[in-house]
C-alpha cells in the first residue's frame, strides 16, 4: 500500500485549501481531506477509507445521513458523531457541546464562515452559540465537525468546529436536477398537524463548468412544553426571620394592632403562624434550604421557518473557480409561556405565612402556609428572526500554486415583542418535594382555589404611601406593578475577507500556504416598553377580564403525583395586550406611558452593544514522509473589543432620568499565537495512528463581556455581564486509533486533553442596587460571569461502525469526558458518560433505522449561589421509509419517541428548578427527485 501523497495528490488536496476553512472544489479531492461518519450501507465503504486518510480528526455526516436521521434540524442530526452531545430545553436540539465543552466554546461556520444568529426568547441574550432551529436540513450538503484545528481554520473553538457546507451546482451528478419534499408533522401534545415542503432546482450545462440551484423550504411546527418548576430557593432562617425587615413566621412578626400598646408605648409583635415543632424544626436547621416557589408552567409555540437558498458556480477556466452563495430566512417564533404559582418564599406574601414544616437532611421537603401568596404569570411574544448571508469566493488553482479571495456578510435580527401580565392571590396550601425527584413536585390547595377561579387572580394595585386608610389618590398612594408591554430587537452581524495563497512543491513538504482575514462584528440588544403602574381600584384588573379557558385535558399527562397543580386556567394574552395599550387602567391624575429605554432603569441596564474587530494571520506546511504525514502551522489573531452601555451619571438611581444616562464603550484588546501540529502514522495496513497538539482560544460570550443587568426586586437576586472578562485560552491534545478489522467495518478509539485557563464561570456575590418595589437602595445577590482559574477536560471515546451483510449495520458510539474547573467546580455542559447507538436496515426498496442516545447528568449555570443541574436525558427517535419507484419515496419518522423528561434541579436532585414534556413528534413525508 502507498501512504505518502505524489505531488499530484497534493494539487488535489490544495484544491481544497483555498481559505482559511474547509474549502470544496473537485469531490475526489474532498475525498482525502474529510472523515465522513455515515450509516447508510452504500457509501460506508467511502467513509472508511476517507477516515484512513484524513490528516486531521475531522468527522462529516453527508447530506444523505441529514435527510435520512430523524431530525428536524441539523443539531439533531449530529448526535451520532462521537463527543457529540445536544441540548434539548424545548424537546429539540439547540445548542450542540463537542468533547464535554460549552456549547459557547465551540463554532459553527457555514461555507467555511461565520453565520449570524438570532434568539427569540426574552430571557435569552446574544451568545457565540448558533441557534440550530434555525437551519432547514434540506440546505445541507454536509456536515463536518473539527476536533483537531489546523491553521488556516478559524479560531475562536476549544472543543470543536462545525462547518455546514451547502450544496454545489457542479457537484450534481446530473444536468437537472428537482428533488423536494412534502410533509405533515404532528405532536401528540397538540391537537394539530403541522404541513412543512421544500424543493430544489438545480441546473449545470453540458461543459459542466456553470451551474446554480435554487431551493426554498417552508416549515410549520406546533410545540407544546408542560411542565413543574420551582423558581429560586429559601432557607429555614428565612422563615423563621423574614427578610430585609419583613416579617418571618417565628420571629419578626410585625405589630399586632389588635390588641393594646405595651405601657412603653409600642405595639405587641403579632404571634408567629409557625409554633411549636414548626418553629423547633426552622430553630434547628437554620440553614436548610427549600424551593421558594411550586409552580404550574405551560409553554405553547408555533414556530415557522421559511428559508431561501441560491448557489452560482462558475469554471471559466479549469483553474478558475467562482461561487456565489446567498441564504435567506425568516422565521417566527411566537409564543406563550404561563406559569401558576404559589409563592412560600415570597418576601411580603409568604415567609411569615408558614404553618408547618418538614426538614430532612438539611433540605426543606414541605410546607404549609396559611393565606399564602399565589401568583399568575402570563408571557405572550411574539418572537421574529430574519437571517442573511450573501458570500463570494474566487479560487486560482494549477499544479504549483493557488490562490484564492472569499469576502461576505452575514446579519441577523430577531428578539421578542412581548406583553406580561402578574396577578397575585391569597390561599392556603401546602407544597411538597418529597417524593422528588421521580415526582416533582406537588401542591394542594386547601378551601378556596384561585387556580380554577380567575376572579380571584388581581393585579397590585400599589399600597397607601405614607400609611393610610382612605382611597387612592393623587399623592398618598404608591402603584403596584401589573405586567409590561415590552420589545427587545437584537442584531448579530459580520462582515469579513480574507486572501489565501500556496505554494506546491515536489518534496515531503508537499505544500506551503499562508493567508490573511478580517472580521469586523457587532452584536448588540435594545430593550424599550411601558409598565402598568395599577392603582387600586383602578388598574388593578383580574384574570376574568381577558378570555379565560381551562388547559387541555392532558395538561401535565406523563407527571404523577403533582396534586392540584394540573386543574387551572389560562387566559389571552394578547387581549392583555390590548387592556394595557388602551390606557383604560390609568388612575385620573396618571398619564399615558410612553415606550423608553432610558425612561425606565430595568431596560437601560438591559440595553448594550459589542463591537469586535479580529484580524488573524497564518502560515501552514502539509507533509507527507514514507507512513508519516500531517500539517504544522501557527496562527496569530488580534482582537479588539468595545462593550457599549447607559450608564447612569449621578450617584442616586432614583434621580437617574433619561437626559442624565450617557453612553460608554469600555475598549480592551488581546493578541495570540495559536500554534499547531497534526501527526498521522499508517501503522499497518489495518491500523492508523493519529496526534494532535494545538494551542487553541475561544472569546467570551457576547451578553458575558457586556454590561448587562438584571434584577429581581422580590426576590432580590439578579445577573449580569462582566466586560473585564479575558479569553479562554487552551492547550489542546489528542490521540486515536482505528482498527480496520474487516471489509466495511472499524473500531476506533481516542483520548482528548483540554487544559484551559482563564475559565469562565458565573459566581454570586451580594451588590447594592436601587429597589424599586422598596423604593430604596437593598442588597441583591446578583450572578455574574468571572475568569475562576484553570479547568481541565479529558476524556475518551470509542467508535464502532460495521455492515453486517444482507442490509444490516450499525453506527456506535461512547464517550467519556470529566470536566472540572479550580476547586472542583464543575463545567457547564459536561456530561461525563455519553452513549449513542443506531442500527440500521436498507436494501433496494426498504431503509429503516433506528437512533438511541443518552447522556449523563450535566451542569448549567449559577443561580442565587446555587449550582443549576439538568438529569440524564434519554432520546430514542425512529425512522421507515420505503421507495415506491426510483423518483418518489415516502417515510415516517419518530422524534422524542419516550416523551423524555428534561429535568433541571438545583445542588440536589430533590430541589426541582424544572421538570418539562415536550411531547412526541411525528412527521409522515413524501420525498421525490428527477
Amino acid at each position: 500500500m502507498r501512504y505518502r501523497k505524489s505531488v499530484l495528490s497534493a494539487a488535489i488536496v490544495t484544491c481544497l485549501s483555498f481559505s482559511a476553512h474547509a474549502q470544496e472544489a473537485d469531490k475526489n479531492a474532498t475525498d482525502l481531506d474529510r472523515v465522513v461518519v455515515t450509516g447508510i450501507r452504500a457509501s460506508l465503504q467511502q467513509s472508511l477509507e476517507t477516515k484512513r486518510n484524513a490528516d486531521a480528526i475531522v468527522d462529516v455526516i453527508s447530506a444523505e445521513d441529514v435527510g435520512k436521521f430523524p431530525a428536524t434540524n441539523v443539531a439533531e442530526a449530529m448526535t451520532i458523531i462521537p463527543g457529540v452531545t445536544i441540548d434539548k430545553a424545548y424537546g429539540q436540539g439547540e445548542k450542540v457541546s463537542i468533547l464535554g465543552t460549552d456549547p459557547a466554546l465551540n463554532r459553527t461556520l457555514l461555507n467555511g464562515q461565520s453565520i449570524a444568529s438570532g434568539d427569540w426568547n426574552m430571557s435569552d441574550f446574544p451568545t457565540r452559540t448558533f441557534n440550530y432551529s434555525l437551519l432547514a436540513p434540506e440546505l445541507v450538503g454536509k456536515v463536518e465537525v473539527f476536533k483537531s484545528p489546523e491553521a488556516r481554520l478559524d479560531e475562536g473553538s476549544i472543543g470543536g468546529t462545525v462547518n455546514i457546507s451547502t450544496r454545489k451546482p457542479l457537484d450534481m451528478p446530473e444536468k437537472v436536477s428537482v428533488n423536494g419534499r412534502v410533509s405533515y408533522g404532528r405532536n401528540d401534545r397538540v391537537d394539530k398537524t403541522d404541513p412543512s415542503a421544500s424543493a430544489a432546482f438545480g441546473w449545470k450545462n453540458d461543459a459542466e463548468n456553470f451551474g446554480f440551484i435554487l431551493s426554498a423550504q417552508s416549515s410549520n411546527e406546533s410545540i407544546r412544553r408542560d411542565g413543574i418548576e420551582s423558581y429560586g430557593t429559601v432557607t429555614a432562617k428565612n422563615y423563621r426571620d423574614g427578610v430585609d425587615g419583613a416579617a418571618g413566621s417565628v420571629n419578626n412578626t410585625g405589630d399586632d394592632w389588635s390588641v393594646p400598646a405595651l405601657p412603653d408605648g409600642k405595639q405587641p409583635q403579632k404571634p408567629g403562624t409557625c409554633q411549636g415543632a414548626c418553629a423547633d424544626a426552622l430553630n434547628a436547621n437554620p440553614n436548610a434550604v427549600g424551593p421558594s416557589s411550586m409552580s404550574a408552567h405551560f409553554f405553547e409555540q408555533k414556530r415557522k421557518r421559511n428559508t431561501y437558498s441560491a448557489s452560482l458556480q462558475f469554471k471559466p477556466v479549469e483553474q478558475l473557480n467562482i461561487e456565489l452563495n446567498a441564504l435567506k430566512i425568516d422565521a417566527n417564533f411566537d409564543h406563550m409561556a404561563q406559569s401558576m404559582f404559589a409563592w412560600p418564599g415570597n418576601t411580603y406574601g409568604g415567609l411569615m405565612t408558614l404553618t408547618d414544616v418538614t426538614i430532612k437532611d438539611g433540605l426543606i421537603t414541605s410546607g404549609t402556609h396559611k393565606n399564602g401568596r399565589m401568583v399568575f404569570d402570563l408571557q405572550n411574544r411574539r418572537a421574529k428572526v430574519e437571517s442573511e448571508t450573501y458570500d463570494i469566493k474566487a479560487d486560482w488553482n494549477d499544479e504549483r500554486w493557488f490562490a484564492s479571495t472569499h469576502i461576505g456578510r452575514t446579519k441577523a435580527e430577531g428578539g421578542p415583542k412581548q406583553v406580561y401580565g402578574s396577578f397575585l392571590a391569597n390561599a392556603d396550601y401546602t407544597w411538597s418535594i418529597e417524593n422528588g425527584p421521580n415526582k416533582p413536585g406537588s401542591l394542594i390547595i386547601h378551601g378556596n382555589n384561585p387556580f380554577t377561579d380567575p376572579e380571584a387572580f388581581r393585579m397590585d394595585g400599589g399600597y397607601a404611601d405614607p400609611w393610610h386608610t382612605n382611597p387612592p389618590a393623587e399623592g398618598n398612594w404608591a402603584s403596584g406593578w401589573g405586567g409590561n408591554l415590552v420589545e427587545k430587537p437584537t442584531l448579530d452581524k459580520e462582515t469579513y475577507g480574507q486572501l489565501d495563497f500556496g505554494l506546491k512543491l515536489d518534496s515531503p513538504v508537499y505544500m506551503v500556504r499562508a493567508g490573511y482575514k478580517q472580521r469586523s462584528h457587532e452584536t448588540g440588544q435594545i430593550q424599550r416598553g411601558v409598565t402598568l403602574a395599577s392603582i387600586q381600584g383602578y388598574g388593578d384588573a383580574t384574570a376574568s377580564m381577558f378570555n379565560p379557558r381551562p388547559l387541555p385535558g392532558n395538561y401535565l399527562s406523563g407527571f404523577g403525583g403533582y396534586g392540584d397543580l394540573a386543574n387551572r386556567f389560562t387566559i389571552d394574552g394578547w387581549a392583555l395586550a390590548d387592556y394595557i395599550a388602551s390606557n383604560e387602567w390609568l388612575a385620573p391624575w396618571q398619564t399615558a406611558p410612553v415606550p423608553t429605554t432610558l425612561g425606565n432603569a430595568e431596560f437601560a441596564r438591559n440595553t448594550w452593544t459589542i463591537e469586535e474587530d479580529i484580524k488573524a494571520a497564518y502560515v501552514q506546511a502539509d507533509f507527507s514522509f514514507d507512513r508519516l504525514r500531517g500539517n504544522i502551522g501557527v496562527r496569530y489573531v488580534q482582537t479588539e473589543v468595545g462593550s457599549g452601555a447607559w450608564i447612569c451619571t449621578v450617584n442616586n438611581p432614583k434621580d437617574c432620568t433619561a437626559d442624565k444616562y450617557e453612553w460608554r464603550v469600555k475598549p480592551s484588546k488581546y493578541n495570540n499565537a495559536l500554534p499547531n501540529l497534526n501527526l498521522v502514522y499508517d501503522a499497518t495496513d489495518d491500523l492508523v495512528l493519529r496526534f494532535s497538539a494545538a494551542k487553541t482560544m475561544a472569546r467570551p460570550s457576547y451578553a458575558d463581556v457586556s454590561s448587562y443587568l438584571w434584577l429581581s426586586d422580590q426576590q432580590q437576586t439578579g445577573g449580569g455581564g462582566n466586560p473585564d472578562l479575558k479569553p479562554y485560552l487552551s492547550t489542546n491534545l489528542d490521540f486515536s486509533a482505528e482498527w480496520y478489522f474487516s471489509q466495511n467495518a472499524i473500531l476506533a478509539g481516542s483520548l482528548f486533553y483540554r487544559d484551559v485557563s482563564d475559565y469562565i464561570l458565573m459566581a454570586s456575590r451580594e451588590e447594592t442596587h436601587w429597589n424599586i418595589n422598596q423604593n430604596k437602595e437593598t442588597v441583591y445577590r446578583v450572578d455574574r460571569p468571572q475568569n475562576a482559574g484553570d479547568a481541565k477536560i479529558k476524556g475518551a471515546s470509542l467508535a464502532w461502525q460495521q455492515n453486517f451483510g444482507m442490509g444490516f449495520g450499525i453506527v456506535a458510539n461512547y464517550t467519556y469526558s470529566d470536566g472540572e474547573a479550580t476547586n472542583g467546580r464543575p463545567l457547564p455542559y459536561n456530561s461525563k458518560n455519553q452513549f449513542n447507538i443506531a442500527p440500521f436496515f436498507e436494501n433496494d426498496k426498504l431503509a429503516a433505522r433506528i437512533t438511541y442516545n443518552w447522556r449523563d447528568k450535566y451542569f448549567t449555570n449559577v443561580s442565587g449561589g446555587r449550582d443549576l443541574w439538568t438529569m440524564d436525558y434519554t432520546s430514542v427517535d425512529a425512522s421507515i421509509a420505503y421507495k415506491v419507484t426510483d423518483n418518489l419515496t415516502v417515510a415516517l419518522e419518530g422524534m422524542n419517541l419516550l416523551d423524555e423528561k428534561y429535568h433541571s434541579y438545583s445542588g440536589t436532585e430533590q430541589l426541582l428548578r424544572g421538570a418539562y414534556l415536550s411531547g412526541r413528534r411525528y412527521n409522515a413525508s413524501l420525498r421525490f427527485a428527477f
